[in-house]
This record gives C-alpha cells, sequence and structure tokens, in this order.
C-alpha cells in the first residue's frame, strides 16, 4: 500500500515524465517526419500512406524515447524538489533515502517494462508493418491519387489517365484513357494517347517496377512537327510506371526480425541488434539510478547546471553503448559482455554515489 508521500512523489515524476516525453515527440517525430518526406520525394514511399507510416516509425522510436523521457523527467521533477527545498524539509522530518527510492524504483520498474514490451516486440513489429504498408500501396495505383471519373496525373510521366471504375485494391481498372508525352527515335517531341477497355496494375517479381497492362484498345502516336500520325490496335499494351526508388540502404533486415528469429541465427548483424534491444530496458534501470545521485543540489545551485552534466553523462553512456554494437556487427567483438559491464559498471557507480550523499558523514576529530 502505498502512503501519501509515495503517492506524491510519484505523481510529481509522472508529471515530469509525462512533460519530457511530449516535448520529445515532438521533437523526434520532426526529424521522423522530415525522412518520410524525403523518401515521398524520391517516390519510395506513396504520398498516401505517408502519416501511416509516419505513426508506425514513431512506435519504433519508442525504444529510443522513452529511457530518455523517464531520466530527464525525472532529473528535472526531482531537481525542482530540491531547488524548492522540499527533499530537505521531508529529509528532516526523519524521511530517508528509502523513501525516494520507493517511488523512484516503482516508476523505475514501470518504465522499464514497457521499454522492453516496445524493444522486443512493438518496436520490430511497427517497422516490419511500416515496410508492408509500403509495398502495398506501391503495387496499387491508388496511392498514385488514381480515382475513378477524375483525370489524374502520371508521377513522373508528363501525362494524365482517366478511368470510369476501378477496383478496392486499385489493381484492375475499367474503360481507361491515357495520354503521355514522348519522343520519338529521332528526338521529336510526340504525344501517345491510348484507350483500352479495362487493364490491370501488377509489379515485377523484385517489387522495383509498375506496369499498366492494357486490353482490347487503340494506340495514336501524334508527332507535334508533323502530320504523320500513327494508329495501332492492340490486344495487350503494357505501359511503364514511375519506378520505386531503391532505398535498401534504409532498411534493416535484423531490425525488421522478431526477437525469436534473431536467436536462431547468431550472425554479427543479429547479435548487434539483439544485444540494442535488451539493452533499451537495461538502460533505463541504470538511468534511473543514475538520477538519484544526480538530482540533488542547493537551492542556490544554477537552474540548469546539473541537467547538462546529466545530459553529457547520458550521451556519453549512450556513445559507448552504440561503439560496442558497432564492433559487435563489424565482427571484431565476439560477444557483449563489454556492454553488459558498461551497464553494471555505470550502475554500480552510481549507487555507491547515492548511498554515499545519504550516509552521515562523521565529524572531523570526534572519537
Amino acid at each position: 500500500m502505498l502512503s501519501i508521500l509515495d503517492r506524491y512523489f510519484l505523481r510529481e515524476l509522472a508529471y515530469g515524465v509525462l512533460a519530457t516525453a511530449i516535448v520529445l515527440l515532438v521533437i523526434f517525430a520532426g526529424g521522423a517526419f522530415a525522412t518520410v518526406l524525403q523518401k515521398v520525394a524520391n517516390g519510395s514511399i506513396q504520398p498516401s500512406v505517408m502519416f501511416e507510416v509516419l505513426g508506425l516509425q514513431m512506435v519504433d522510436l519508442l525504444s529510443t524515447l522513452l529511457p530518455m523521457s523517464a531520466f530527464l523527467g525525472t532529473l528535472i521533477a526531482l531537481g525542482r524538489m530540491y531547488r524548492e527545498s522540499e527533499m530537505h524539509v521531508l529529509a528532516s522530518s526523519g524521511m530517508g533515502p528509502r523513501g525516494m527510492l520507493r517511488p523512484v524504483t516503482l516508476l523505475a520498474v514501470t518504465a522499464t517494462l514497457v521499454v522492453g514490451l516496445v524493444s522486443l516486440w512493438l518496436g520490430p513489429l511497427a517497422s516490419r508493418t511500416a515496410d508492408q504498408v509500403i509495398a502495398a500501396a506501391n503495387k496499387s495505383v491508388i496511392a498514385a491519387g488514381l480515382d475513378a471519373g477524375r483525370f489524374t496525373e502520371l508521377p513522373g510521366k508528363g501525362g494524365i489517365i482517366f478511368v470510369d471504375t476501378l477496383s478496392r485494391d486499385g489493381t484492375v481498372l475499367g474503360k481507361t484513357f491515357l495520354a503521355t508525352d514522348r519522343t520519338d527515335s529521332e528526338g521529336r517531341p510526340q504525344v501517345r494517347v491510348v484507350n483500352a477497355k479495362n487493364g490491370r496494375m501488377y509489379q515485377e517479381s523484385d517489387g522495383q517496377n509498375r506496369f499498366l497492362a492494357l486490353f482490347d484498345g487503340w494506340q495514336f502516336e501524334i508527332p507535334l512537327t508533323g502530320d504523320n500520325w500513327r494508329r495501332m490496335k492492340y490486344e495487350r499494351n503494357d505501359i511503364s510506371l514511375s519506378n520505386i526508388a531503391d532505398d535498401d540502404a534504409d532498411t534493416d533486415p535484423s531490425h525488421e526480425a522478431s526477437t525469436t528469429d534473431l536467436f536462431k541465427s547468431l550472425s554479427p548483424e543479429n547479435l548487434g541488434e539483439l544485444v540494442s534491444r535488451f539493452a533499451a530496458p537495461v538502460s533505463t534501470l541504470v538511468l534511473m539510478m543514475m538520477v538519484l545521485p544526480m538530482s540533488r543540489q542547493a537551492p542556490r545551485d544554477a537552474r540548469y547546471g546539473r541537467l547538462l552534466i546529466a545530459v553529457l553523462a547520458y550521451f556519453l553512456y549512450v556513445v559507448w553503448q552504440l561503439i560496442a554494437r558497432a564492433q559487435i556487427i563489424k565482427g571484431h567483438l565476439h560477444t557483449s559482455a563489454p556492454i553488459w559491464l558498461l551497464h553494471a559498471i555505470v550502475f554500480g557507480v552510481a549507487a555507491w554515489y547515492f548511498w554515499r550523499q545519504n550516509t552521515a558523514r562523521r565529524v572531523k576529530g570526534a572519537p
């Protein structure tokens, strides 16, 4: 059963963590939105699924955002209580270190469980789902903005298309009219006009190119510098649509794999990804332990002095983890022991410093 003091601490810490999470969410969302817009511009993501992909990417980023939010939010909340002398009043009333440890531990365990859930399961699932959404959108002409009964500009083709009916998945077309600008073999400009009774959209096996297969219609080639028109009747006419940009540099199969699949094949890439996933919840516990000694300050101390030191310590802690993970992926390290040793050292130093702060010091000269 939580005491009144425990509930007060939890409420203040939760408010601090929530406010920090909202600010960081806006910052992370801005960066993710810029990345998604860039992919929309180069054609690897269709505009119609842009916000869906953005939401899934934000879910994947929670494993990075939540530990930082818990660390900074708790640091700010406790720092405010120290500056306003609340902690000193509580200490003079008999509240010892355990009185502060209980609510912080409860918050740390809750944050660790949430981060572990996101890191080990929800994040990879969101990443896989985002790729599936993009692949499904690239297979549908609806994602390119095509709508039945309306003239639509072809993406990157300098032409227009009109269909009278369209299937729900956007792959089967009714009566179709298509007009595009092109050049002939001699480099002279011409307009190509195509009509068809029906059509179908399909994609190559490698998923990189999309085509419209038009059936039972006529094709007209009209030169803009002459009068030698050409007319051709066809049974099937395949027309290339805009290519899907190759985005292999941004894909990470290990990150998209499930945790159980990573255990089945412990390649350097998979081992590095596993270490990263398990390190996220462990880092949350370590960071919450670091908060306890780093938040202590006198009322006259600079408002953001400890915060700057804490942010620097956080980044050093994260950078060392990233360096160790990179060495594992490159094959220079064949074990994850250095990362777990880093967690243990940082946690032990923070716990020792917190114990030292709250231990009564012996007066010099006392027997």
